[in-house]
């Protein structure tokens, strides 16, 4: 894995004048129960920052401790973007994000202060650094066809499917994301061609801000006894009754978050009597789940060149702070 020192730093003799270089957005991803928030909210009181939200289920009003959003005391703290902008009966993909997001980062600017962009939905964070992304547009019918045999054979299916036409592009996402396993068998059937060959842009001078990207991780061990630590945390803070609330608000009409990590696995539970061992088992499933979650952001983002790799049991929060704040005054 790529770490941080020294090297990554400019001396201070370099420091390129604030008037010839982009405007820079900081990027601060890493897999879940990493400690972004916390990190976020430092670097954002000590260098005047808002949080532009990189998650795909924050999006959402009323998914919040299954989400872990920042809290409302958080959030009046630091002004917080891309949280709580659509309801369930609405949807919402990478293209919508691209352009919210990408204008949430022109009015933060616009108001001299620092876009902090912070999450581990791979798939969100690249189309801001490269653009959304590519392929034809959605034609109903095969949407349709795509959905029907969703219903009658399951996303497994189709996911399985996915992997025999795409295996690369199938290791990024979950079996059980029907939203994109459907589009990403929509794209290969329009286009024929596969969604992992189509090309991404990476050179740096097309993209129109400079951003300063970081990875933040514990070591595997150590970060899946903090996700089921969290996983725990979550139900005891009430996770179960929000979906009992959400379920009536039409939580299972949505594709994407009605399949989303906890969220699957508890409407899977309130479907069962709820004995002992249906919540033995519901916790035993979320967590590996999100196990699961954790895996898939790390391979993601090996393949990210942009972001350079922060081990956050060798390095204190203060210490994370500090570096990631000299590379943003000093680096090149």
């Amino acid at each position: 894995m790529k770490q941080a020192g020294s090297s990554l730093l400019l001396p201070q003799k370099e420091r390129i004048p604030q008037w010839s270089r982009k405007k820079r957005v900081i990027v601060l991803a890493g897999p879940t129960a990493s400690g972004k928030t916390e990190l976020s909210l430092l670097l954002a009181q000590a260098i005047g920052g808002e949080i532009i939200s990189a998650d795909s289920m924050q999006v959402y009003r009323g998914l919040d401790i299954g989400t872990a959003k920042a809290s409302p005391e958080e959030r009046a703290l630091i002004a917080h973007h891309m949280i709580d902008i659509c309801d369930l009966e609405e949807s919402f993909n990478v293209a919508q994000y691209y352009e919210e997001a990408t204008q949430a980062i022109r009015d933060i600017i616009s108001r001299d202060n620092v876009p902090i962009l912070v999450g581990g939905s791979g798939f969100y964070i690249h189309s801001l650094l490269y653009g959304p992304p590519a392929g034809p547009p959605s034609i109903p019918e095969v949407r349709e066809q795509l959905e029907k045999q969703v219903a009658e054979l399951g996303v497994e299916v189709l996911y399985e499917r996915l992997q025999m036409l795409d295996p690369d592009y199938a290791a990024t996402i979950s079996e059980h994301d029907q939203h994109k396993v459907v589009r990403a068998l929509e794209i290969m059937a329009l286009s024929e061609r596969r969604v992992s060959d189509f090309p991404k842009s990476s050179a740096k001078e097309e993209r129109e801000y400079d951003f300063r990207c970081w990875f933040v991780y514990y070591p595997r061990e150590k970060l899946y006894a903090r996700i089921e630590m969290r996983c725990e945390e979550m139900i005891q803070k009430g996770f179960l009754d929000e979906v009992r609330e959400m379920d009536a608000r039409g939580l299972r009409l949505n594709s994407s978050a009605s399949q989303a990590i906890g969220y699957r696995q508890a409407l899977q539970f309130l479907d069962s009597r709820q004995t002992k061992e249906d919540r033995e088992q519901f916790l035993a499933q979320f967590k590996k789940a999100s196990r699961q979650y954790a895996k898939r952001q790390f391979t993601w983002f090996r393949k990210e060149p942009l972001f350079r790799w922060l081990n956050i049991e060798e390095l204190d929060q203060e210490k994370l702070k500090e570096l990631i704040l000299q590379d943003f005054e000093q680096g090149n």
